[in-house]
């Protein structure tokens, strides 16, 4: 039986797909241009026999044949980008390894349902919405839905979300949504709920309403001189027409477009960009502004540390000394992203550990909020370092209050940059036991972090401005790491708040703004989270956009 429900289950799916296909087919018959065809070619047959003449097919061969070119082109070269985005899409399908019937089975993350146990672990895509039960806190990259470079730490009761990632620590975890109704999926419906027309379908059916008017205009004319002025027959008449008709509207331009953008479609899929609606490629060509994701779009998503900003602390050390204690603090196997960056700043990662013995290793936790590695040098003798939130490592050594000021001002420092700040201390175990105390530590230096640009975003970005597209940044990150990251690219600082849209910024001089200069002077907006701006009607006449430029799904 369930052979046979399999079965009949796929036979339903193929039979709903070909009706689907059929009528996408179709519909790209169903516009204004077309339907002024499609009424020639019915006259053309109506006019095929009789009068006299012998039978002529060919207007409406001819009309039928243009009709038919124009809807395959396009629908084969959308269905060819909608082929290659499913694959893609079926490619990247997570998997989820979940408890059912008592055992743990690896499962499609498309099958799971709201009350599911599952298992996240390290590197794991986290497959639906789920809250944490009991266990050692994660580590997770939300980058893909809120934009921040770094990865957050959730505990138990904790909410996660579909689409991040498991950077660190493995939990069991109970699912709450599903599909659509995932925090990831309401974002993505957003996108698919847009029903706006583009620039290129409103251009299309201005023509094509013309030419329905002129024609109609002609045709009650025709009608009112052949008949009630000059009483001709009423075959010439109806020749006249469908002369009309034929005549009044550019019968090869929707053929022309299509094969112009199907090539243009074949271009860009050559250097890897999939258009699934060919009418996009015109819509791209015409805009002036340009809305990019920060992370992981302008920017690699991958932290690193600009050696030439370390602050030292600490007599007779210098950066390298600083990267080197950092690295050690760190773990050369199973790293988050603070970890991989440090590490990455020396010529060899084995320089991390060359020379010493590892004793002990304290893994980042919550509550420390810092890592530590106990050592044995090439003598014998016993050392511990460490690396963290700078808070933390202030708390350990011995001489805070002298040091607590200028730690704060180098802190705030990196800040106003967009720099996340790193701290690193090192301490002597003169016991030789890695439960001594030890001496007493000393603040050695502060590392910036920072999430680089890729290589190319600045000379893009430079040739868009070139081109006349104004480019704007929408991140989820903090406004100062957006800035720092405008800055870097050469696209401006002016960065604004994303309550600013909504009116809640304390700012006056914002606030005073209407919203729309606000968006037309910005250099983007910080502080972006999926669907922020969906009760915020985009619908605004810029001076230098076009209408709607912005829309709910931007």
């Amino acid at each position: 039986m369930d052979n046979k429900d399999e079965t009949l289950d796929a036979v339903l799916k193929e039979a709903v797909d070909l009706e689907s296909k059929v009528l996408k087919f179709f519909g790209f018959m169903w516009n204004p241009l077309s339907w002024v065809m499609e009424a020639a070619a019915i006259m053309a047959i109506a006019l095929a026999n009789g009068g006299g003449k012998p039978p002529d097919w060919q207007d409406f061969v001819g009309i039928i044949t243009l009709l038919l070119i124009n809807s395959t082109i396009s629908f084969i070269e959308e269905n060819n980008a909608g082929n290659a985005a499913a694959a893609l899409m079926a490619s990247l399908a997570p998997k989820a390894k979940v408890f059912r019937d008592g055992k743990w089975t690896e499962e499609d993350a498309s099958i799971l349902v709201p009350g599911d146990i599952i298992s996240v672990k390290l590197g794991d895509i986290i497959p639906a919405d789920a809250r944490l039960l009991d266990g050692d806190p994660l580590k997770i990259d939300q980058s893909a839905l809120t934009g921040e470079s770094l990865p957050v730490t959730k505990g138990p009761g904790d909410s996660i979300y579909s689409g991040s990632t498991c950077k660190q620590g493995e939990i069991e975890a109970v699912v709450i949504a599903t599909g659509v109704h995932t925090f990831f999926g309401k974002a993505a419906h957003l996108v698919d709920s847009t029903n706006q027309q583009g620039h290129f379908q409103k251009v299309l059916t201005a023509i094509g309403n013309f030419c329905i008017c002129s024609i109609a205009v002609g045709m009650i004319t025709e009608i009112i001189v052949m008949y009630p002025i000059q009483h001709r027959p009423y075959r010439p008449g109806i020749d006249n027409l469908l002369v009309l008709l034929i005549g009044g509207i550019p019968i090869a331009m929707p053929t022309v477009l299509s094969v112009t953008m199907a090539i243009g479609s074949h271009r860009l899929s050559l250097q890897g960009a999939i258009t699934k609606r060919m009418t996009a490629i015109e819509e791209m060509a015409g805009m002036d502004v340009l809305c990019s994701d920060k992370t992981g779009t302008l920017t690699l998503n991958k932290l690193s540390v600009d050696k030439n900003l370390i602050e030292i602390f600490a007599k007779g050390v210098d950066p390298d000394t600083v990267i080197l204690m950092a690295a050690r603090a760190s773990r050369l196997e199973n790293q988050d992203a603070i970890d991989a960056a440090i590490v990455g700043m020396l010529a060899d990662p084995k320089e991390a550990r060359a020379g010493i013995q590892e004793v002990h290793f304290l893994p980042f936790n919550p509550t420390d909020k810092r890592t530590a590695l106990t050592y044995i040098d090439n003598q014998g003798r016993m050392h511990r370092v460490s690396k963290g939130a700078p808070e933390q490592i202030l708390n350990l050594v011995h001489n805070k209050i002298e040091l607590e000021r200028r730690v704060h001002a180098v802190i705030d420092k990196f800040a106003e940059r967009g720099l996340r700040s790193l701290a690193v201390a090192y301490q002597e175990v003169p016991e030789g036991r890695k439960e001594s105390s030890g001496g007493p530590w000393q603040f050695i230096g502060l590392m910036p972090l920072f999430d680089p640009p890729r290589h190319d975003s600045a000379d893009t970005i430079r040739r868009a401005l070139n081109l006349g597209v104004n480019v704007k940044m929408i991140t989820g990150d903090q406004l100062a790491i957006a800035k720092e990251t405008g800055r870097r690219l050469g696209m401006g600082t002016n960065m604004y708040p994303s309550s600013a849209l909504l009116g809640q910024n304390k700012d006056e001089s914002i606030v005073a703004l209407p919203v729309d200069e606000l968006i037309e002077k910005a250099d983007g907006f910080a502080g972006v989270f999926p669907g922020i701006l969906t009760c915020f009607p985009f619908h605004l006449e810029i001076k230098s956009c076009p209408k709607n430029t912005y829309n709910n799904s931007s």
